[in-house]
């Protein structure tokens, strides 16, 4: 039976890693070992690798997350001055979605969806 996926994606520098998530997107720090970081937040676990020559303009990492409340998460990134992704924002897609998108540091693709 499988319970739970967490995504494991790329990242070049651990403090700009916890720069972003922790204080832009409101994670918090589980564990952080040498070239290793998890980060939490609600339900959702996200790990990272270090990846020091990762170009980000050629990562694909992606991570679809599921939300309750997408317009109100929108909104509070807005504030933020959060970017986001160019062709991301917030739109209902054909597929019964509400979703809006965007770029890490290392460009690791971040895809946040309510269903309708």
């Amino acid at each position: 039976m499988l319970t739970n996926v967490n995504p494991i994606l790329p990242m070049r520098s651990k403090d700009k890693t916890k720069v972003y998530y922790l204080n832009k997107l409101g994670f918090l720090e589980c564990e952080d070992y040498d070239n290793y970081l998890i980060i939490k937040k609600d339900a959702v676990e996200i790990h990272f690798f270090e990846f020091r020559g990762l170009q980000p303009k050629e990562n694909y990492g992606q991570v679809y997350i599921r939300t309750i409340g997408i317009e109100n998460l929108y909104q509070f990134l807005l504030e933020k001055k959060i970017s986001i992704h160019p062709y991301g924002h917030l739109e209902l897609k054909p597929w019964g979605q509400k979703e809006f998108s965007l770029l890490d540091p290392d460009g690791n693709l971040l895809t946040f969806g309510e269903s309708l």
